[in-house]
């Protein structure tokens, strides 16, 4: 389907078993990749992937790269559409000239909704099939993240509680920013899983970008819905601040699980545990700065304290 770049090195998940991992850990950091097709479901629509350039040229212009998308449309559209969002997401990305990465993700990510998208026109097959996005980029000590859907990404800083990076491209997002519905209501809407923006729907897309600074010890996680809509915030805060990260998000997907799960959940873990190269942020127009340091209620610090080890 794609001809990857030479020296890059790339794992696109799931296969076709249940639940699906990948685990790899260096001096700097450790990524795991989990994907369970869930209990209701006869098929898996999600994908990840994680690429990582072998080449210094690559590696110091571009970075490590992770993705997840969910894919929607019907049972071989959507699984189709995520792997094709994945998939030409690491082509496109390591196969641009120039550093500015911003830049480069912003355009790659046009280029493959354009793709779904002429696809889905042409093909009867794949008529309406879209999928969600959601990718992180780290180059040395800086996080830039890109974002279609509903899929969501989150970073979890040691002594503070996780930090949602991500706005959910959703009605119901909507509503509860407006004030017009609360947390509970909005967990449990019959309508949380109507997104408004995903790629492949129409002929051009917008997308939203933050950025932020990386330290050592911190988790960043991309998941899809099926995670996010399962468990609660003091959940998410256990699972993260598992010392075992695979053991971490294994709780984290074993608790959607145990819920219900009536979708496809996939999770991507990213912990830092070395030090990082410090690499000057590059501003972007509309680029969102994210700080991940909010102080910890006495109550958070309590739970914090008591969390899954």
């Amino acid at each position: 389907m794609v001809d990857f770049p030479e020296n890059v090195l790339y794992e696109i998940g799931p296969k076709n078993e249940k639940r699906y991992t990948f685990n790899l850990k260096n001096e700097t950091f450790e990524i795991c990749m989990i994907s369970d097709i869930g209990i209701r479901r006869t098929n898996n629509e999600d994908h990840c992937i994680f690429s990582k350039p072998d080449n210094n040229d690559y590696h110091e212009r571009l970075g490590i790269l992770t993705a997840v998308a969910d894919g929607m449309g019907g049972a071989v559209a959507g699984e189709h559409a995520s792997k094709m969002a994945v998939t030409l997401l690491s082509d496109y990305y390591y196969k641009s000239e120039g550093n500015d990465i911003p830049k480069i993700l912003l355009n790659s990510i046009q280029k493959i909704n354009e793709d779904i998208f002429n696809l889905s026109e042409k093909d009867s097959s794949y008529f309406g099939m879209g999928t969600t996005l959601s990718t992180l980029v780290m180059h040395g000590d800086t996080g830039y993240v890109a974002q279609v859907g509903d899929s969501r990404v989150y970073i979890y800083r040691q002594e503070y509680p996780v930090k949602q990076v991500t706005e959910d491209h959703s009605i119901v997002a909507e509503q509860l920013k407006e004030g017009l519905i609360n947390e509970e209501e909005a967990r449990n809407h019959m309508l949380k899983n109507l997104i408004t923006r995903a790629l492949g729907i129409k002929e051009t897309v917008e997308i939203d970008l933050y950025a932020f600074v990386i330290k050592a010890g911190d988790t960043i996680l991309l998941c899809s819905d099926g995670l996010s809509n399962m468990i609660t915030e003091e959940q998410l805060q256990q699972g993260l601040s598992c010392e075992n990260l695979i053991e971490g998000l294994n709780f984290l997907l074993d608790t959607a699980i145990d819920a219900g799960a009536p979708d496809n959940i996939t999770a991507v873990a990213v912990r830092i545990i070395g030090p990082l190269e410090h690499k000057k942020l590059i501003s972007h127009e509309g680029m969102t700065i994210v700080t991940p340091e909010k102080k910890l209620s006495i109550l958070q610090k309590i739970l914090s304290y008591f969390s899954y080890k």
